[in-house]
């Protein structure tokens, strides 16, 4: 992908070519100039949509009615393609259908260079690509799948109808979900064994003379494991490039910033500032704190310290959730000094860095409660440390036990370690946010350790904010917190990346 005033390389024609088709292997990178801006909305509208995908994934058998009406409403909010067919004929009112399948094709390749650093981002972009991809092709009517084939140099062609009259029998017996009736009503591809193996394993086609015959609903295995292959080597050459592209000081940010990226409600703005009180703490843990925090908040407790990365991560939670400045230093204080801390030193080692985290000190920028992908992603915890997350960071035996101390079902900790051993580490917390609740279904996809705690108190307070009733001297003084926090976040910096970066510097221990 190229920046700046180069002349532009790619002419009509060619584009036109690129984007005929709803559904591609990307095999092609784009060639065309893109401003900075269309470059990082391409990408988080992309990013919204796999992490969809991998909430859908689990929380719906794929291809259900359900899995697909939903699926299908998030392609028509971000805009992407889906149904060109019966597009056409309705009046366009938004991005024509050439605009859609650019802005796929771009966002693709940009989410790539965003997710080739890791193995563990390789894998989850792999597997959410996979998946966006099998619901696109399983979409296409058969003429189509056929031509995508060809086009994709995958020549397996439909036997004929003399063909498949003389293997019906075969064909049947060997061939899942086949019948008599429906081995004449469909397709069947004659495909090399060695493309197949996958299918031949499990005894699910028939082979014969180094050829299996593969009904159509199966076809999109083939394809689906040569898009895999073809997708994990693309991933290993870029980021062999990784050095080039990471040498212009305006990707790299962005493409750092993406692969932990966070793109739902700002929780760095405080709504609730001073409706929590310090009292209160200790019970909303074992009620509305995620895992994360709640252990964090349990060792704290303890311990009567946290090391600097528990602290930051807590400490942000913390001020997202409402405790004002002068509540802060009181509950850090209060803690640190029944410890080895006396208030002197804590004074000086450690309330300077609260200021400086509610925007009192330094560059006084309002700094922003991580997400979950932080979370998960930066920073991983090592010996004596509490911070990170459970789900991720947790040795399986360790976390089963904490779940059965929090009373979590067995048949509960059984579904949550499965989604973990899946990787799905937001989608294990969501889980532990509907058990402890007892819902069945949560409205909400997680993403943020403060959306865990606002949905909590929604679920536990019928909707409302939670709330308490003050002195009128206490609430003047809260007044007061809250204008001068709202003047001081009028003027943030929102650059979560260089603010962490300051924030660690006060945070280290001494």
């Amino acid at each position: 992908m190229q920046f700046g005033s180069r002349r532009r390389k790619i002419i009509n024609s060619a584009q036109t070519e690129l984007y005929g088709h709803s559904v591609q292997f990307y095999g092609q990178p784009p060639l065309e100039n893109i401003s900075l801006t269309e470059f990082e909305t391409f990408a988080v509208e992309r990013l919204k949509l796999l992490k969809t995908v991998e909430t859908l994934g689990v929380s719906f058998v794929k291809h259900s009615e359900q899995y697909s009406k939903k699926l299908e409403s998030e392609f028509k909010n971000l805009n992407f393609p889906y149904r060109p067919e019966t597009d056409d004929r309705k009046i366009q009112t938004g991005p024509s259908e050439f605009e859609k399948r650019r802005k796929d094709h771009i966002s693709h390749f940009i989410l790539r260079l965003a997710y080739c650093q890791t193995e563990d981002l390789r894998r989850w972009f792999i597997q959410q690509e996979v998946d966006l991809f099998r619901y696109r092709f399983n979409d296409l009517p058969p003429k189509q799948k056929l031509e995508f084939l060809h086009r994709n140099n995958l020549q397996y062609d439909t036997i004929s109808v003399e063909e498949k009259k003389a293997l019906q029998d075969k064909l049947v017996n060997s061939s899942y979900a086949v019948s008599g009736i429906t081995v004449e009503d469909q397709d069947f591809y004659k495909v090399p064994f060695q493309d197949a193996l996958d299918l031949v394993r499990t005894r699910k086609v028939y082979l014969k003379a180094g050829y299996v015959y593969i009904p159509h609903q199966d076809i999109v295995t083939i394809v689906l494991n040569d898009f895999r292959t073809r997708l994990s080597k693309a991933l290993a050459l870029t980021a062999r490039s990784l050095p080039a592209v990471h040498s212009d000081e305006r990707l790299q940010p962005l493409l750092n910033h993406l692969s932990h990226a966070y793109v739902g409600q700002d929780y760095s703005i405080q709504k609730n500032v001073g409706k929590i009180s310090l009292d209160q703490i200790d019970s909303l843990s074992g009620k509305s704190f995620p895992l994360c925090m709640r252990q964090l908040h349990q060792a704290l407790r303890e311990n009567h310290h946290l090391r600097h990365g528990g602290r930051m991560q807590y400490g942000l939670f913390l001020k997202g959730i409402g405790l004002s400045l002068e509540q802060a230093l009181q509950f850090w204080r209060s803690e640190f000094i029944r410890g080895k801390v006396d208030a002197d030193k804590f004074d000086k080692a450690y309330a300077y860095s609260i200021r400086h985290m509610f925007g009192k000190e330094g560059k006084r920028t309002d700094y922003t409660p991580y997400s979950c992908m932080k979370v998960i992603l930066s920073n991983p915890p090592s010996q004596g440390d509490h911070h990170g997350c459970p789900f991720r960071h947790s040795d399986p035996e360790l976390l089963k036990q904490k779940l059965q101390v929090y009373k979590v079902s067995p048949s509960g900790i059984s579904q949550i370690l499965e989604l973990v051993k899946g990787m799905h580490y937001q989608l294990a917390c969501q889980k532990y946010f509907e058990l402890t609740h007892n819902i069945e279904d949560s409205s909400f996809s997680l993403n943020h350790p403060n959306q865990y705690f606002v949905e909590s108190q929604k679920v536990l307070g019928g909707g409302k904010d939670i709330k308490r009733e003050t002195d009128p001297q206490q609430r003047s003084q809260e007044n007061a917190t809250t204008r001068a926090s709202t003047a001081a976040q009028d003027t943030a910096a929102k650059d979560v990346a260089e603010m962490t970066e300051d924030l660690d510097s006060f945070f280290q221990d001494g």
